[in-house]
């Protein structure tokens, strides 16, 4: 879940300063960490990584809660936190895709 919400930090330059203290837990990659100046990637990339990210929790979180079923060796715990995991990324990532929907409409609505 942690790289998923340090790719919409990256792509959200002033998330990083609402952060306050905690700014260098969401963006551990930042240029000023590097020791340089970075390329920031491209909106589409990190979306398109956040998203393959979600699908790589839903697919541990059905693993596991087969496992779980069919009683080889899971725990009931395991599988909490595996469909947990992938149901915050998933509600994340829909939050992050209506904001960007939102934005789309305004931009469209503006008048010149």
């Amino acid at each position: 879940m942690l790289p998923i919400l340090n790719s919409i930090a990256a792509a959200i330059p002033g998330l990083s300063g609402v952060a306050g203290a905690g700014s260098s837990l969401l963006s551990p990659l930042s240029p000023s960490a590097i020791g340089g100046a970075a390329e920031p990637a491209p909106f589409s990339d990190l979306l398109t990584d956040a998203v393959g990210q979600v699908n790589q929790l839903e697919n541990t979180a059905r693993t596991t809660v087969t496992g779980l079923m069919t009683g080889t060796g899971v725990d009931v715990h395991e599988a909490m936190i595996a469909t947990q995991k992938a149901s915050m990324a998933f509600e994340l990532t829909l939050a992050v895709r209506n904001k960007a929907v939102q934005a789309y409409q305004s931009v469209i609505g503006m008048q010149f």
